[in-house]
């Protein structure tokens, strides 16, 4: 009888080595495809359809991947010392998680500038908390 599946990890080591930059990235990503996508909305050509649909994919894996590098930082490097430190950090971390499917589910500017600002604040503690 088998008890457990595959488990997957960032690094089993553990390997110490932790970022921000890469969901900083992403959220930029998120905001440009947004921008991209909302001029050709109107458009019904078949290019400019597969464009929007491209750039919203692109949107989507991004806006996911800044929630996957936020779930790493929570379970993995963040600890209780950072949480005495920074009593916050928990309602930011989680207000990023639901900026970020904010912005998968829709395209507004003013979702991607709330996960862009959601991400830079968790990034400012990741930061100080080195």
């Amino acid at each position: 009888m088998k008890l457990f599946g595959t488990v997957y990890a960032h690094c089993d080591v553990p390997c110490g080595i932790y970022e921000t930059d890469t969901m900083r990235h992403a959220a930029q990503t998120c905001k440009v495809m947004v921008e991209k996508i909302l001029p050709l909305t109107e458009k019904t050509d078949i290019e400019s359809r597969n464009a929007v649909t491209r750039m919203i994919m692109t949107k989507e894996k991004h806006a996911e991947r800044i929630k996957r590098e936020l779930c790493i930082l929570w379970g993995d490097y963040f600890n209780p010392d950072h949480l005495e430190k920074y009593p916050e950090l928990h309602d930011k971390v989680w207000n990023a998680l639901k900026a970020a499917s904010a912005v998968k589910q829709s395209c507004d500017i003013e979702k991607t500038n709330t996960l862009i600002a959601a991400v830079d604040e968790v990034a400012q503690i990741f930061s100080a908390s080195k």
